[in-house]
């Protein structure tokens, strides 16, 4: 019998999934101190956004019970993955089951920043009627800039595709094979050719952001950010002065360099739709990342 903790809560089919193999799955969150106690009481540890799987966590779980690290989600920047290889820790994510709820939310936040779909309820709410500040752009026949063309990416580009847009892509690979409808262009020139550009990046600390105060001179004006990637590879201060300025006409943010950020002066900019890392916080997305999390589980263990 395996004992496997989802310190960040697990999806419920698949505790019972891992329960009806006759393994035992505990739910219950462990700050730091006490899950540095707990963690070798396990033969696996699951986690989401909220847990960081740090060095000071590893080194307890080096050479101990605690084999596997599966992030139920696909960044992995929250766990310090090549240390706990070193140590002898497998790590292991869920990549294919949130695409198309993240890439959802992306163009759900480019209608809200091209609509005002998000100020304009609330301001309704207080009793405004504010039809004539309201003007807003169409998303067809506008260039969509995808930095980063992973599994997200593509289906963010495949939607948008639909919507009439041009879609061009960056990537660190350079052109990839087989998306021949999609653009593979330089950064210098998604920057300045693009009316959308949204982020399909992970964040390293040591290069810093990835659109900051240079990133966002070379723009058009006018343009619109959004960023359901990761918090910082937008920087916030390069980006709430665009906004101030009127270079940048709207931003979208599911994510944030602190969370829960306290950047309020961005998050209530009235060109801000802001929402709370809610990316793969679907019903849809939650079961497909619980039964892969479990056949990944299974299957390190069958090995």
């Amino acid at each position: 019998m395996l004992r496997i903790l989802a310190n960040d809560g697990m999806d419920a089919s698949a505790v019972k999934h891992l329960s009806d193999c006759g393994h035992e799955v505990v739910t219950t969150f462990y700050e730091l101190d006490v899950l540095k106690e707990k963690i070798n009481e396990f033969d696996a540890l699951i986690v989401r956004s909220a847990t960081k799987v740090r060095k000071e966590l590893i080194d307890v779980m080096a050479g101990g019970r605690c084999k596997l690290v599966i992030r139920a989600g696909v960044g992995i920047d929250n766990i310090d993955h090549v240390y706990a290889e070193e140590k002898g820790i497998a790590v292991r994510n869920t990549p294919n089951s949130s695409s198309a709820s993240v890439a959802e939310l992306t163009i759900g936040h480019m209608f809200a920043i091209s609509r005002f779909i998000g100020i304009s309820n609330y301001t309704m709410r207080n009793g405004e009627w504010n039809k004539k500040a309201y003007s807003g752009v169409e998303l067809g026949e506008k260039t969509l800039g995808l930095i980063g063309f992973g599994r997200i990416a593509r289906e963010v580009a495949k939607r948008a595709k639909a919507l009439g847009m041009d879609v061009i892509y960056t990537d660190h690979l350079g052109k990839l094979e087989g998306f021949d409808e999609f653009k593979f262009v330089e950064m210098d020139e998604l920057l300045s050719e693009s009316d959308y550009i949204s982020l399909h990046i992970p964040f390293i600390k040591e290069m810093g952001p990835t659109l900051g105060e240079e990133q966002f001179a070379a723009m058009k004006d006018g343009v619109r950010i959004v960023n359901a990637a990761r918090g910082g590879v937008v920087c916030e201060k390069a980006l709430l002065k665009a906004l101030n300025s009127g270079k940048v006409a709207g931003a979208a943010l599911d994510v944030f360099e602190q969370e829960p950020t306290l950047n309020e002066e961005l998050i209530n900019h009235p060109n801000v739709s802001a929402t709370p890392h809610i990316g793969a916080s679907t019903a849809e997305a939650q079961k497909r990342i619980g039964v892969e999390t479990y056949r990944t589980v299974l299957s390190f263990f069958e090995e």
